[in-house]
């Protein structure tokens, strides 16, 4: 692949998981809203991993995998969608999806500790300079809402840190794990699989299964930008980044998409965008530019 080329996928790819991901917020509150959180997911991800094995078939790559790249896939897809997303959804039941956007903004900062522990890779300064930045922005955010500080709301941000900290660890993981190289086919098994585990969760916890013909109109619509756009083609790009710039760079994602779900919540749900807000959205994007301009080391 020719630098140019590769360039533009990178840049197409961060507008993808910047974008894309900031909208499914907003998708996974409509749906959860009538839909079990867990059934939700497996579906999701059950739909997303057969159209991706389809299109890598058709594309001619092989879809086989070894014995060491399913355990690090049954690894990372539980980390990544049976408990950074099923689990996520499921605190939507509690949480608005805003502030949920606004705890995920902390992934970069687990990322950048989990990097110093587990690789023990110092934090440059422009890197603490972006983290900062962002825990301001995101402070700047969060003060402006009241906190209902009832069990099933405090319940469900501690699960979503919970979810934060897994996705993070993933994250590291995955840059240097064995998985299949095919970006698509990666995916595709890591979905897979989550889909499975979410549907054995679903089970367990006796979710109602409806059938999507019992759906409403804006949930159908919900899920299937969700598979399509969140799934097969967010995921995958997340997964090629991970493989080409560094794992820090991929998380400032985080810092993206709760600007992106607040301007969707003014504009879906008519929710009130303060000047407090855009000023806190200019600090995060400001820190987004510090992690990302950083020199890889």
């Amino acid at each position: 692949m020719k630098p140019t080329s590769s360039k533009a996928l990178i840049i197409l790819a961060f507008i993808a998981i910047y974008i894309i991901w900031g909208s499914t917020y907003l998708l996974n509150k409509i749906a959860v809203s009538e839909l079990p959180p867990f059934f939700l997911a497996s579906i999701r991800f059950f739909c997303a991993s057969i159209l991706l094995f389809i299109i890598a078939k058709a594309s001619g790559k092989k879809i086989g995998i070894t014995k060491k790249q399913f355990l690090n896939s049954l690894l990372v897809g539980f980390l990544f969608m049976v408990y950074g997303n099923g689990v996520f959804v499921w605190a939507l039941k509690y949480v608005d999806s805003g502030f949920a956007a606004l705890l995920a903004s902390t992934q970069p900062l687990f990322v950048l500790l989990l990097m110093r522990l587990m690789d023990n890779k110092k934090m440059q300064k422009k890197s603490i300079i972006g983290i900062t930045l962002g825990i301001l922005g995101m402070y700047l955010l969060v003060s402006q809402r009241a906190l209902v500080t009832d069990e099933g709301t405090l319940l469900g941000i501690f699960m979503i840190f919970t979810c934060v900290i897994g996705w993070s660890y993933a994250s590291v993981y995955v840059s240097k794990a064995d998985i299949p190289k095919n970006h698509l086919v990666s995916t595709g098994y890591q979905m897979l699989i989550a889909s499975v585990l979410l549907a054995v969760l679903s089970v367990s916890f006796d979710e109602t299964w409806i059938s999507p013909l019992d759906w409403t109109k804006n949930v159908q619509i919900s899920m299937f930008l969700l598979v399509i756009f969140g799934s097969i083609v967010a995921f995958t790009a997340f997964n090629y980044l991970l493989k080409e710039v560094s794992t820090e760079k991929v998380a400032t994602s985080a810092y993206v998409n709760p600007v992106v779900a607040l301007f969707l919540g003014w504009y879906v749900l008519n929710e009130q965008l303060t000047t407090q807000s855009l000023i806190a959205a200019s600090i995060l994007l400001i820190g987004v530019y510090f992690i990302t301009s950083r020199k890889r080391r």
